[in-house]
């Protein structure tokens, strides 16, 4: 009997360990997360990292709202009327993470878990004409949302959770290496489980960084989102004109004083031909 026990415990009960150790450790590794709101300026910004064997894996910063559609009586009784909850993420979230090579996922749950925000993201590597590019990008957005909550939605007809999904998302792209940064407001159009209810997600002051973190708590380069830059660019093209303009000022000042000096030197000669024979 002790060898029969002996024997499965080489044979099948290894295995099974390695499983459950497996198991442990990826529960493990999913709970290494931390909610770094406190540390924020901007008190509508929440500060989220998840952190695999001691090291920063997923960093994301930004300000999220979403905009509820949802159905109340009107004072008949027998006509709908849609009204709308604003709904802010809020500090103190509960967060949670995992991250892969290819694939992360952050989850944050607030209000006692009446609301909970999804967002996936993968890395993928495209041919291009100056050869392969790899680049990550959100991929997916859910948002969960409870609208039998008092606190935003108001006598909701047909209240319960309801689930709103993305649909062919592709946002933040960026290099890869690189976090992506977006100071500017951008929204998310999300189909709810709501019939014909559509939910905006809007981002703000976001900076998230979902693979390749080479530093613990700290951001790579940033890849700034077009917006971004553009708003940049129209802010220092005054500046550099003015600068061109003054450098031409001083151009033209610099020319005219030289040209003054020369000729002030030069002999005048009269333009009356009578006094001619006065010089000699």
């Amino acid at each position: 009997m002790d060898l029969r026990r002996r024997a499965f415990l080489g044979s099948e009960g290894l295995p099974v360990l390695l499983m459950l150790f497996h198991t442990v450790a990826q529960i493990i590794a999913e709970q290494e997360v931390e909610n770094l709101s406190g540390l924020s300026t901007n008190p509508e910004k929440d500060i989220f990292v998840v952190r695999e064997n001691g090291t920063t894996c997923l960093m994301a910063e930004f300000a999220a709202r979403f905009i509820v559609p949802y159905d109340v009586w009107a004072s008949n009784y027998v006509d709908l009327i849609t009204e709308q909850a604003d709904i802010a993420l809020t500090r103190g979230a509960e967060v949670k993470g995992h991250c892969g090579h290819n694939e992360s996922e952050l989850q944050v749950f607030w209000v006692d878990r009446a609301y909970t925000l999804k967002m996936l993201f993968v890395k993928e590597s495209h041919n291009t004409s100056k050869g392969p590019e790899v680049t990550w990008r959100m991929s997916k957005v859910q948002f969960v949302y409870d609208s039998s909550e008092k606190t935003h939605f108001k006598d909701a007809v047909s209240a319960g959770k309801h689930t709103a999904n993305s649909h062919h998302l592709s946002a933040l792209v960026t290099p890869a290496g690189k976090s992506y940064e977006c100071q500017a407001q951008q929204t998310i159009s999300l189909a709810s489980s709501d019939p014909q209810k559509t939910v905006t997600m809007i981002l703000s002051a976001v900076h998230i960084q979902p693979f390749d973190i080479i530093s613990d708590f700290v951001f790579s380069e940033e890849h700034k989102c077009p917006v971004d830059e553009r708003e940049q660019l129209e802010e220092t093209l005054p500046l550099i004109l003015g600068l061109i303009l003054g450098l031409v000022i001083v151009v033209t000042l610099a020319i005219y004083h030289v040209h003054h000096k020369m000729t002030a030197n030069q002999v005048q000669i009269p333009r009356d031909r009578s006094q001619y024979k006065h010089m000699g």
